[in-house]
């Protein structure tokens, strides 16, 4: 699965090397073994974009990385290419990464999916477990969240996945692994609320194509039958979001 990020972040046309950050030394023997560039890093990071930090302070001749994360073998190299333009576009942004259409009520409702606020700007505001922004009037004419989505099908529209991808400003990216985790960071367990905490720009923009994070035994099982097939074009199903890859 990680070979196969590998893959899809290579056939960027923005992205002129793959490096696989790891603490791990089995996924540093299977990248390796597949002819694949990995680095040891830290047992002790506290997300992964602290990791890559490591590995981009021993590197000095680049001024954008980008954060795939090992989970999502199915990302498109075009959301890839179209985060790092709308970094390199917005010179006060110091982060951009993706986000997707919500699918499903449950998605909504799951605290393993991540949402996120954005502005009429593309600019993030908040990224949460929870369902936000909170459909407040629906929810009290259904009597819950469920219950509205389920009788209000638009309300899916308001929602915005938030994809397992980060574009860096190498400095911004050096200057976050010395911040200190931030209480909100901690309280939802996730990295990017300590840059905004710290008032970086993050611009979000809607990712290229639908993709599936695995999370979950049943999402790897999900992924394994759009990939079985073998080939480097990946169909998912109307099922699974009705998109190519």
């Amino acid at each position: 699965m990680i070979c196969l990020v590998v893959e899809r972040a290579l056939a960027a046309s923005s992205v002129s090397r793959a490096i696989v950050a790891t603490d791990d030394q089995r996924i540093l023997a299977a990248v390796t073994s597949a002819g694949y560039e990995a680095m040891m890093t830290s047992a002790d990071h506290r997300s992964g974009t602290d990791r890559i930090a490591e590995v981009a302070a021993s590197l000095s001749d680049f001024d954008i990385v980008v954060n795939v994360q090992g989970d999502e073998p199915l990302i498109s190299s075009l959301t890839i290419d179209g985060a790092i333009e709308a970094l390199i576009e917005d010179q006060d942004a110091g982060i951009a990464t993706t986000w997707e259409s919500m699918e499903s009520s449950e998605d909504v409702l799951s605290p393993d999916v991540v949402k996120v606020v954005v502005d009429e700007h593309d600019t993030a505001l908040y990224f949460s477990r929870l369902p936000v922004p909170y459909p407040r009037d629906a929810v009290r004419e259904h009597g819950s969240l469920e219950a509205a989505l389920g009788n209000e099908p638009s309300l899916l529209a308001g929602f915005r996945k938030h994809t397992g991808l980060y574009v860096y400003r190498r400095d911004v990216l050096l200057e976050f692994a010395q911040w200190p985790q931030s209480e909100l960071e901690r309280l939802e367990s996730l990295e990017q609320l300590r840059a905004l905490e710290h008032g970086v720009k993050i611009k979000a923009i809607k990712a290229s194509t639908s993709s599936i994070g695995v999370d979950t035994m049943e999402d790897l099982e999900r992924v394994r039958r759009i990939v079985g097939n073998g080939s480097s074009e990946f169909r998912v199903p109307s099922s699974e979001f009705a998109r190519t890859i």
